[in-house]
């Protein structure tokens, strides 16, 4: 992969054991590979009230004859047990990488691998992977190479970041973080029809680390949510934005806090009373977000950081501009220049770069929406007005973007700031991926094409290829917490504690 810039350390092991949302009462005991019926564990309740503390215990039962979550179904054509397994844990965070094994197989016995996830939604993911068994029956997916499929090749994680659905144009999201998503996989016999079930597992995959609690924020005008790790810290405050499309995004800033970071996911548009598409957003607003996220005590004092994607990119880079205490910033397939709603701040209004939706371009077979033309050329003095003056704050930058945005030029937009800043002799880090798309999300987050546009209700293009854009996201999600780390806590990324 061919990125420019500084190399940084690589993400330290995953925290490790079970991963719940708030603090038990006592040590939560999950149910392990061997659990018998009867056994029982702390989980969390289905009707989790986030602002009560809660657990609910339950019992682990299993069917006679059938294979129960963390088992494996009996293998018919050997007559040996065929073993699922994820370690080092089937629970984990839903940024850790996990290494998928597979034994109890025929030496060279061909088999399909397939994953299964059902959003809240209720609709079902799949991926799946042709393998042949090494010659002691074994499969490890982070040496065994997938014959055909959904990818092919050496991908440990393959399974997970080449989810699909079969309805067009699903974008798999976390709505609720107090829930994981489970994902089942299941080994088949053969390359054909995958009748012949030989084992099975399940991978459950939180989104909020164990003693990390959300607490929903309804302070003045804000409409957010807090998410604050365990302990007294300090630990370096975000302010986390997405895009557009609006609502009160929280799986990023969830797994944010479960790698030490107190974090704020603020709605904008289109939440509760605030507009799809308001006339004006008010500088004053993201404002209180700072001035509310330092008032934390777990909060270290020295600045606060903010991150945004794609809208949110350019609102990052206008926070970190125009308000005193923000140290850091991270423009996620964002502009240099304020887009679609003008910015209002204290005695000035940035417009909105100009834009044409006449040069919409609409695919002829699907009708699918290409932005990518769509603002007017930022090379044109006549939109220089709406600039983003980042040359005049004195935080630090990172940008990063992918060659494959189709929803518009944000490679060229970051490279117009860099320039800027680095003529001012700014430091600031620029990081572009060839063959990543406009949504960069953490880790394991399947690709997005295309989707609906909440705000817009058109099926928009993002563009992005499957494996680069995968790669993409896993060296994305390093470097944000790196650069954090290093501007907010003058450290490096901490160690696990396991």
């Amino acid at each position: 992969m061919q990125v420019s810039g500084v190399t940084v350390p690589l993400l330290p092991e995953c925290l490790q054991g079970g991963v719940l949302g708030t603090t038990a009462p006592s040590s939560p005991r999950w149910p392990t590979e061997g659990s018998a019926d009867g056994d029982s564990y702390w989980t969390l309740d289905t009707n989790f009230n986030p602002d009560k503390d809660r657990l609910s215990r339950v019992v682990c039962h299993t069917v006679p004859g059938s294979p129960g979550k963390g088992r494996s179904a009996p293998s018919s054509r050997t007559g040996m047990a065929v073993r699922v397994t994820v370690l080092p844990s089937p629970r984990c965070l839903f940024d850790d990488p996990v290494q998928i094994r597979v034994a109890g197989l025929q030496p060279q016995q061909a088999v399909t691998l397939r994953a299964s996830l059902v959003d809240e939604s209720g609709e079902l993911f799949q991926a799946h992977a042709l393998y042949r068994a090494g010659s002691s029956g074994e499969l490890d997916l982070s040496r065994s190479p997938a014959l055909g499929g959904s990818y092919v090749g050496v991908e440990p994680m393959g399974l997970l970041w080449a989810l699909q659905s079969k309805t067009p144009y699903k974008r798999l999201a976390k709505r609720n973080v107090l829930t994981p998503f489970c994902v089942d996989l299941e080994v088949y016999e053969g390359h054909g029809d995958r009748s012949r079930l030989l084992g099975k597992c399940t991978n459950e995959r939180w989104f909020l680390g164990e003693g990390v609690k959300r607490i929903s924020v309804r302070e003045g005008r804000l409409k957010a949510t807090l998410f604050l790790p365990p302990g007294p810290g300090p630990f370096p405050g975000l302010i986390d934005l997405y895009g557009s499309g609006g609502g009160l995004i929280e799986y990023r800033a969830s797994l944010l806090a479960s790698r030490g970071f107190v974090t704020l996911a603020l709605a904008y548009m289109s939440f509760e009373d605030i507009p799809a598409m308001p006339e004006v957003l008010e500088l004053s607003y993201f404002e209180e977000a700072v001035n509310f996220l330092r008032k934390q005590q777990q909060v270290k004092d020295t600045g606060i950081g903010v991150l945004g994607l794609s809208k949110g990119g350019d609102l990052a880079l206008s926070v970190a501009t125009f308000l005193p205490g923000i140290k850091a910033a991270v423009s996620i397939s964002g502009s240099s220049f304020n887009s679609f709603v003008p910015l209002k701040g204290d005695g000035f209004t940035i417009p909105v770069h100009p834009y044409n939706l006449e040069r919409i371009k609409m695919t002829e077979e699907s009708g699918l929406a290409d932005f990518s033309d769509v603002l007017d050329d930022h090379m044109d003095p006549a939109t220089w007005d709406c600039r983003i003056p980042v040359e005049k704050s004195l935080a630090k930058f990172l940008f990063l973007c992918g060659l494959d945005d189709k929803n518009w030029k944000s490679t060229l937009y970051c490279q117009e700031a860099v320039q800027r800043l680095q003529q001012h002799g700014r430091e600031v880090e620029f990081y572009s991926y060839p063959g990543a798309g406009h949504l960069l999300e953490p880790p394991y987050l399947p690709l997005c094409q295309v989707s609906i546009h909440r705000v817009l209700g058109m099926f928009v293009l993002w563009g992005g290829q499957w494996n680069e854009h995968a790669k993409a996201q896993e060296d994305a999600w390093r470097r944000i917490q790196a650069f954090f780390w290093k501007h907010l806590m003058d450290s490096d990324i901490p160690k696990s504690k396991l």
